[in-house]
Order: structure tokens, then sequence, then C-alpha cells
């Protein structure tokens, strides 16, 4: 068995969602970011690739790249997911957490949740995604950004 952790943060900026966990999340801002700024999904392919003693996300999707200009996140976690295969490694469970004030997860945690499982190719049992403030404290409470972190436990294949 092995555990990782990652995390993530991104300012915010012009838009109207953020991506979260696979879903679009109606918002009053976007996220600054080269992709689509997932904070949830980076977060995650850090806790896989870190699992692994694969580094993280920034040496194998530099945010210098054009490649990933504007990409799905999802792509970040289905390409780890294709190294720890390789590897003989399969996800256990995942734990993650967003931290933001705004905007409110309770009416899209279950969609996150079921494309997170989707993903990480587990049962949804096997992801938990929850969030909470920092209680207006810092930026994150003065709502200038968003971040999330994540567990994963990664076991040998069958």
């Amino acid at each position: 068995m092995r555990v990782g952790s990652g995390f993530d943060v991104h300012a915010f900026g012009p838009g109207e969602h953020v991506m979260l966990g696979g879903v679009r999340v109606p918002h009053t801002h976007g996220v600054l970011a080269h992709s689509d700024g997932d904070v949830l999904l980076h977060a995650l392919t850090d806790a896989l690739l870190g699992a692994a003693g694969l580094g993280d996300i920034g040496q194998h999707f530099k945010d210098t790249d054009p490649r990933w200009k504007g990409a799905d996140s999802a792509h970040f976690v289905q390409a780890t997911l294709a190294m720890l295969r390789a590897r003989g490694l399969r996800v256990g469970n995942a734990d993650l957490t967003l931290l933001a004030e705004r905007p409110k997860l309770g009416a899209f945690r279950e969609a996150i949740r079921a494309r997170i499982a989707e993903l990480l190719e587990v049962s949804p049992e096997a992801v938990n995604v929850k969030a909470t403030t920092t209680e207006q404290l810092g930026f994150l409470g003065r709502a200038e950004g968003i971040a999330a972190q994540a567990v994963v436990l990664l076991t040998d294949s069958p």
C-alpha cells in the first residue's frame, strides 16, 4: 500500500464558473490557470503521482507547455492512472477537501464524487468529497481564490 497527498490553489479571475472535480460549477468568478484550473483534480493528480513516487503534476504537465493551455484536467488524472497501471498499482480510495468560502459545494457534491469515481475507475463509495471554509481568514477567507487537498491510497493490482 502507498499513500499520497496533493494540494492545489488558484486565484479567482474573470469568468462565470469553476471546474471542480470535472463538474462545471456556476460562480461569480473563474480561476486564473493555464489549464481549466480544476483544483480538486490537480490536487488529486499530485496525490496519485506522490503515492507512486512519480514526482508532481508540474513535472508531467508543465504550465508552460502549450498542449495544456485550457486543457480538461480529467486528462491529467487519466494519464496518471495509465502510469499507475504500468507499475501494477490501482486506487484503493481517495479523500478530497475543497477549501473555499464560495462557491458552496453542497448541490454539486454527488456529481463531483461520481465523476471522480469514474475517472479513478472505482466505486463512488471509494471517493469522499468534502468542503470547508477558512472562517474568513486569509486570501481564501476573503474569497480571492480556491484551494483543494487530496489524499489517496494505492494498492497493488490483483
